[in-house]
């Protein structure tokens, strides 16, 4: 095994009964634990927004996401799209009247990390669905077998480049087979949600395994836009915070709507 995968390994090793046992207690536990992560998150995307030329506002970040937060917990997301709108405006209203100090471009830089990184919040929703506990852990599965498919089948048999200039790594036979990944584990969970139609779940893990993918990629844009490797040193292995979540940032908000949309 080499050193990076014994690495990534180990974090996982730690990691993952962590936030295993966080989803089980649900509620504040996992909220708390989300908003821990944006946090952490949220510090990282300001070097990355440094790294573009801006000059973003950490505080306005860590508070933008707080008010997310906060209204997810008491609102669920009855009134997140207000609370998106409410942040818009003040970031405006924080640029007319900071201007020059705050360009519109750092105001774009703020808005785009709250957006971006307020992704995590579902996690803590999709807990609160109806089988909640068995949604989040598809979620957090499915999309790590999407990554764990991409990378070893990448490795073995990856041949033709899916995007060599944003991730030279990724090969189109490690998409499809993070994909099947993704498949296989909602496969899985239809014998622990026999209520749910398996066409919706093999759906499902197609999509889980193709917006991983663009989780990845989107992540990958901003960090060589920005000139770095790594969005932090965080966690061994893998880099910073989004290193390890970006795939999540964009499955999670999917399964939860796939599944309010269309099963409760």
């Amino acid at each position: 095994m080499d050193k990076l995968l014994h690495l990534r390994v180990m974090s996982a090793v730690i990691g993952i009964p962590i936030i295993i046992l966080a989803a089980w207690y649900g509620h504040w536990t996992l909220w708390l634990l989300s908003l821990a992560v944006y946090a952490v998150a949220g510090l990282e995307m300001s070097i990355m927004l440094k790294g573009l030329k801006l000059n973003p506002e950490k505080w306005m970040i860590l508070i933008g996401g707080l008010i997310i937060f906060a209204s997810a917990y008491l609102y669920k997301d009855e009134y997140i799209g207000l609370t998106y709108v409410f942040l818009v405006i003040i970031n405006l209203l924080m640029m007319a009247f900071l201007y020059p100090r705050i360009s519109p471009l750092d105001v774009f830089g703020n808005l785009t990390a709250i957006l971006y990184l307020s992704n995590f919040i579902f996690f803590f929703l999709t807990r609160e669905l109806e089988n909640g506990f068995l949604w989040i852990l598809l979620l957090l599965t499915a999309t790590w077998a999407s990554d764990t498919f991409a990378y070893f089948v990448g490795k073995s048999f990856g041949k033709n480049k899916l995007a060599p200039i944003l991730s030279p790594k990724k090969t189109v036979e490690g998409a499809m087979g993070g994909v099947v990944g993704s498949i296989i584990t909602t496969c899985i969970f239809a014998l622990y949600i026999p209520e749910v139609s398996v066409i919706f779940l093999i759906t499902l893990g197609i999509f889980i395994g193709i917006t991983a993918l663009l989780g990845d990629l989107v992540e990958s844009a901003l960090k060589r836009q920005a000139g770095i490797k790594d969005s932090g040193q965080i966690i061994p292995g893998h880099g910073g915070f989004m290193d390890r979540f970006d795939s999540l940032l964009l499955t999670a908000p999917l399964v939860y709507y796939s599944v309010k949309l269309f099963i409760i």
